[in-house]
């Protein structure tokens, strides 16, 4: 868990009044940590560059449910029992690690946006969360259900909504994820599933949202400017996701990378005109990129030539946690503020970016205030 608590005296730059900021960021992960060299051999760790992952699949939860290493069995229910209470579970703890770095009590939330692609129940996670952190029962509460790899970002914009169009309001965003739905048994005809194994893992984050924060009490150090999601027509089949009896299976199209690589540099520049600051050089801004693989990141550095430290957070975040689906941008976006913060000259404008099924882009255009 972090506990980064950033000091309000090193807040350099005033926030935007009326603009949503964040305020504090948790993270949380299940007790099982998987180094990869004991899963993978070495063309898969050069292929994924993941070195730590942490999985809520055990060896106890196999010794219960042994049919979940069957081939072919129906285990959706297994999966869903698992799944539910683990994503509640590192919600929560992500949730009071934020609470704790924030310093305000968890009754002044208005508002929670959770986020995740890994349980399906009724009532959601989002009211057993708040049950579960003390929350008031008039907390306004929004689910975002199967977003995969970008809902952490949409979470980002709708909490952005949220937070300016109600004064005085303040949202838990909460993300929580596992791979407990879609894990599969080794499978000689599917060396493909290796790869994914080596590279997704669990875990869950939070974030505390809110305009016109309190002097010497609150410590924003973003600033959340400007959002934009955009989809890439006749491309829903590229990233393609089924639930089935046996868990939830996805196939990922070869030409991912290269859809993402053809429209990434106007959706950028669409985002950073907004900052009226006539940037040109996408060298000017930090980069917090959800990092769906090495392929991904490797692309888009070599499309709008950056520089090759521009993404070292978002690279960082894939090999100490892995792909973590809607989860990871938090991770980037937690070790970004740490760099701002002691880099000296470091730029005021970023960019927030993940992408998923649609093909959806999400954007972000960030302000950092420390």
């Amino acid at each position: 868990m972090s506990n980064n608590n950033s000091d309000s005296s090193a807040t350099r730059r005033p926030p935007t009044p009326g603009k949503a900021t964040v305020l504090a960021i948790g993270k949380a992960f299940p007790s099982q940590v998987v180094p990869q060299d004991c899963l993978v051999e070495g063309y898969f760790r050069k292929t994924t560059t993941v070195k730590t992952r942490y999985t809520v699949m055990s060896k106890e939860i196999l010794d219960k449910y042994p049919e979940l290493a069957t081939e072919g069995s129906a285990t959706i229910s297994q999966r869903l029992t698992i799944a539910n209470q683990a994503v509640t579970e590192m919600a929560k703890e992500a949730s009071l690690a934020c609470f704790k770095q924030w310093g305000r009590p968890a009754e002044d939330i208005t508002h929670i946006v959770y986020v995740s692609s890994s349980e399906i129940r009724l009532p959601g996670g989002d009211l057993y969360l708040a049950s579960e952190l003390g929350l008031r029962n008039d907390v306004n509460r929004v689910m975002l259900y199967f977003l995969g790899c970008y809902g952490g970002v949409t979470g980002l914009r709708v909490a952005k909504d949220i937070a300016e169009n109600n004064p005085g309001s303040r949202v838990l965003l909460t993300t929580s994820e596992t791979t407990i739905l879609g894990f599969r048994p080794p499978n000689k005809s599917r060396p493909y599933d290796l790869v994914g194994a080596a590279l997704f893992g669990d875990g869950a984050a939070a974030a505390i949202i809110g305009a016109d924060p309190i002097s010497n009490v609150e410590s924003p150090f973003l600033e959340l400017n400007y959002a934009v999601q955009q989809f890439l027509p006749g491309t829903h089949n590229v990233i393609d996701g089924r639930l089935t009896e046996e868990g939830i299976n996805f196939k990922l199209g070869r030409d991912l990378p290269q859809k993402i690589d053809d429209n990434i540099e106007g959706f950028c520049k669409k985002l950073m005109e907004r900052c009226g600051k006539n940037l040109e050089d996408f060298n000017e801004v930090f980069w917090a990129v959800h990092p769906g693989g090495p392929a991904i990141l490797n692309r888009l550095e070599s499309t709008l030539k950056l520089r090759g430290e521009k993404l070292d957070c978002s690279r960082r975040a894939l090999m100490d946690f892995g792909n973590v689906s809607s989860n990871t941008i938090f991770y980037v976006m937690e070790y970004m503020r740490d760099e701002l913060m002691n880099k000296e000259n470091a730029e005021e404008w970023g960019l927030a970016l993940a992408f998923g099924p649609g093909i959806t882009f999400e954007g972000i255009l960030l302000r950092s205030l420390n």
